[in-house]
């Protein structure tokens, strides 16, 4: 058996689409090496770095972090298990962060939404006199990680 795949194979057993494949590769997540007829083979390995990429996103990290990331994997060899392991020990305080942002939401969100009104500006009990607008627009009650919009690629 081949150690380089197919595009479609990688998509297929990834549950990438072809144009995120391609993205990734444009960021420099990924590298692929090309035949005589310029289509793109990827290592075997690539199928874990795209769980990773995968597991990252869903814990928020921007694609810069990813990067950031996995460019301090081995160069030359297949990462091992205690490779990945060091790589995911990192997000813990980012999860335990989210957790604890997510669990004060879901704690405050009954009150909010019994309250009725929906409206920070002009919420008596949260937001009397509309003072939070001179912090700027959005929710800015909400813990800061579940303001910041995550970068979705292309």
């Amino acid at each position: 058996m081949s150690d380089l795949l197919t595009m479609g194979d990688v998509s297929h057993r990834s549950g990438h689409a072809p144009s995120a494949l391609r993205y990734y590769e444009r960021v420099g997540l990924l590298e692929a090496t090309r035949t005589t007829g310029n289509q793109r083979r990827y290592h075997r390995s690539v199928l874990r770095r795209l769980a990773f990429i995968r597991a990252a996103r869903h814990v928020g990290l921007s694609l810069e972090e990813i990067r950031d990331a996995l460019a301090t994997l081995p160069a030359g060899r297949t990462p091992t298990r205690a490779d990945w392991t060091r790589l995911s020990r990192t997000w813990r305080s980012r999860l335990d962060d989210q957790i604890a942002a997510l669990s004060a939401l879901r704690d405050g969100l009954d009150s909010c939404i019994g309250c009725g009104c929906l409206s920070l500006q002009r919420c008596r009990l949260s937001n009397p006199g509309d003072r939070a607008a001179p912090a700027g627009p959005g929710a800015v009650y909400l813990p800061k990680l579940l303001r910041d919009p995550v970068h979705e690629e292309a």
